[in-house]
């Protein structure tokens, strides 16, 4: 499902976002021209529930952005930027848990071209067990 304005396009992904746009009234992606720009992503199942362990919330994550992307006729290879943001356990904690699990899925889902990355460490996200949220910006080659 997708939302044409002018030259802008705004999209919705399947499952989960059709919910968000119905009940929090905002979007999932937005293109404009061969840009793509979406809104964070988390590591959540199609109700909107969160898996134990921290690696396979990173994973469903970037799964999510696949979802998210292919919805506005993207991919990760088109990926260019990437913004993660983390919660950290203790106020003092480094991302190493974090960063073992996004390094090899930078990796799996970018293997020919390394994105730009900014990482950073937050006291919340949107959800209550959210630990990763990760956003991204693409630009579709012709």
């Amino acid at each position: 499902m997708h939302e044409v304005k002018n030259d802008i396009e705004f999209f919705v992904t399947p499952g989960y976002g059709q919910s968000a746009l119905a009940e929090r009234h905002y979007h999932q992606a937005v293109r404009i021209g061969d840009r793509v720009e979406i809104s964070g992503q988390g590591g959540w199942d199609d109700d909107l529930n969160f898996p134990e362990s921290l690696e396979d919330e990173i994973v469903r994550a970037f799964e999510n952005v696949e979802r998210t992307l292919a919805a506005a006729g993207a991919s990760w290879r088109d990926v260019v930027h990437v913004n993660s943001y983390h919660v950290l356990k203790e106020p003092d904690e480094n991302f190493d848990a974090h960063n073992e699990v996004m390094f090899a899925q930078l990796r799996q889902w970018m293997p020919d071209r390394p994105p730009i990355w900014t990482e950073i460490g937050v006291t919340a996200l949107g959800a209550p067990k959210m630990r990763i949220e990760i956003r991204v910006t693409a630009v579709v080659e012709s």
